[in-house]
């Protein structure tokens, strides 16, 4: 007997099932508020040196206070990064007689003055993460992103050991413990700290809440539920955008998005353990009274399964045996799909967190820009829900992931001045690269056996957080050349999207109990 039998036994897809995604969509929607929270806490409003002896010119407008002791940039715009050594009264004469005498430029001796129309504090404007710091203002998302590679082969690993719900538990507990210490960062060090112990602790919580789902749905429903759990993060990207609307102030932003984890703790409760982890570990009397529970709130009375039943259930020549990440490549079948699962995933959060990341190159406000990403996500995973069944989980992979990078690289050749169609092509690329997000994860969830499902999940989030914690060091490339984070955004996409043609396909397919299923 497989565990799809059991699942029919019980009622199949039914209020049981219904109850567990609506519990788990409160930390889906979260995830989201913290792994983009980087947009808001560290965004860097306009900026310029600060003036010294400003008081002096008390006859001069700003507007020219700011022309004699500024230099303009090509643009015509005021540099953020330099000053003149003394001021430049002949440019109130003739503003377009820019000197071109060098030894009279010299970069900010005074600190900053900033734009506070938009953002009242963020960690740039607190400490100065501008101009020469402006890599540790980036390096903030890759902290983070570093501790929830860390928290992917930790809880990976964990919840394969001990169960999801008890993992899934810890992760959100150290959420809140790790993030309302952020909120109370007084240092830029202790910030970046907090920030990735607090990635540690949420990547337990994006790696166990969709397989924890997806154990307790049958074949029919896996689809549904691997795509609502996905428009749940998109639900969280345009509240995260309304929250920062009206939360401006960086310490209190991380304090709004980080207490909803205190709900989902509380809800938590009511969800059980994996019957399909316990039966597979060999903790039968467990699974049978969650299955038995199953089936009663699904209104199945005639579920008569007894215990002696799911002990003759063999999932694997070892069962309730140990297993580490070691053993995702110790057989050929299993090595190949670690080998290009990773190289997928590595490529659908690298382009992901790429284009996520960049939301003041979308012509809107940042607020506005996050609020689309997210609306345009939606239709997105609609379309993902028929394409999936219809023409496979590689197919639809490896051609999301493909197009995602053309779309990045066709906005390198598109002229500046045609803004109206490099939005269309930026919202197109979005689209395409969030519906890889949303296949990747159903499809590695069906790759991997039971016994190790977690231990695979847990060791392509590991490479995907590495792809993540790149992402957004990738921006400092456009010193050595504009162009050259698109394009190295382009090319990882498009390579990942070719080796998912190599990974096979599993529509329609029980998902594995043991490794001899897989092989």
């Amino acid at each position: 007997m497989k565990f799809e039998d059991l699942l029919l036994e019980t009622g199949g897809f039914g209020r049981f099932q219904i109850l567990i995604l609506i519990i788990l969509c409160l930390p889906r929607i979260n995830l989201p508020m913290h792994f983009l929270l980087h947009n808001f806490i560290a965004a860097t409003p306009s900026h310029h040196c600060a003036i010294p002896h400003q008081e002096a010119f008390v006859n001069l407008t700003m507007e020219e206070v700011l022309l004699i002791s500024i230099p303009r940039e090509s643009d015509g715009t005021f540099s953020s990064c330099e000053m003149f050594s003394q001021p430049q009264f002949h440019l109130l004469l003739n503003s377009s007689l820019q000197s071109e005498n060098k030894s009279i430029i010299q970069r900010c001796q005074h600190g900053w003055v900033y734009d506070h129309s938009q953002l009242t504090s963020t960690i740039s404007t607190q400490w100065d993460l501008v101009c020469e710091q402006r890599g540790l203002n980036q390096a903030t998302a890759t902290f983070f992103f570093i501790g929830v590679t860390m928290g992917a082969v930790v809880f990976g690993y964990l919840s394969d050991r001990f169960g999801r719900k008890t993992m899934l538990l810890l992760s959100l507990v150290c959420s809140v413990v790790f993030g309302m210490l952020s909120a109370a960062s007084v240092s830029y060090s202790m910030l970046a700290i907090t920030r990735t112990l607090t990635g540690v602790a949420l990547s337990g919580v994006s790696l166990i809440v969709l397989p924890l789902a997806m154990e307790w749905v049958d074949i029919q429903h896996r689809t549904f539920t691997g795509i609502l759990s996905s428009i749940f993060w998109s639900v969280g990207n345009m509240l995260l955008a309304m929250v920062a609307y009206l939360v401006r102030e960086w310490h209190w932003l991380i304090v709004a998005v980080t207490g909803p984890c205190l709900l989902s703790i509380v809800c938590l409760w009511w969800v059980p353990e994996s019957a399909r982890w316990l039966i597979a570990k060999g903790k039968v009397k467990q699974a049978h009274r969650h299955l038995l529970r199953c089936a009663r709130t699904n209104r199945r009375k005639d579920f008569a399964v007894s215990p002696e039943a799911l002990t003759r259930m063999v999932t694997d020549k070892k069962p309730g045996g140990s297993y580490f990440y070691t053993s995702l490549f110790k057989t050929p079948v299993l090595r190949k799909i670690s080998l290009c699962s990773g190289v997928v995933w590595f490529g659908v959060s690298f382009s992901y967190y790429g284009m996520s990341m960049n939301l003041t190159g979308f012509g809107l406000n940042i607020y506005l820009s996050q609020f689309v990403f997210g609306v345009i996500e939606i239709p997105a995973k609609m379309i993902m829900y028929v394409m999936v069944n219809r023409v496979g989980r590689r197919q639809s992979q490896a051609w999301t992931l493909i197009l995602t990078g053309l779309c990045i690289g066709a906005n390198i050749v598109i002229p500046k001045p045609l803004t109206a169609l490099r939005s269309v092509v930026a919202i197109m690329g979005k689209g395409f690269s969030e519906a890889a997000f949303t296949t990747v994860y159903l499809y590695t969830s069906e790759l991997y056996p039971t016994i190790l499902r977690q231990n695979g999940m847990g060791y392509t989030s590991f490479v995907a957080r590495l792809g993540g914690a790149l992402a957004p060091l990738v921006f400092l490339l456009d010193e050595v050349w504009r162009s050259l984070p698109e394009v190295t955004y382009c090319s990882v996409a498009v390579c990942s999207g070719a080796v998912a043609f190599l990974l096979p396909e599993t529509l329609n397919m029980c998902l594995p109990e043991g490794i001899e299923d897989v092989e």
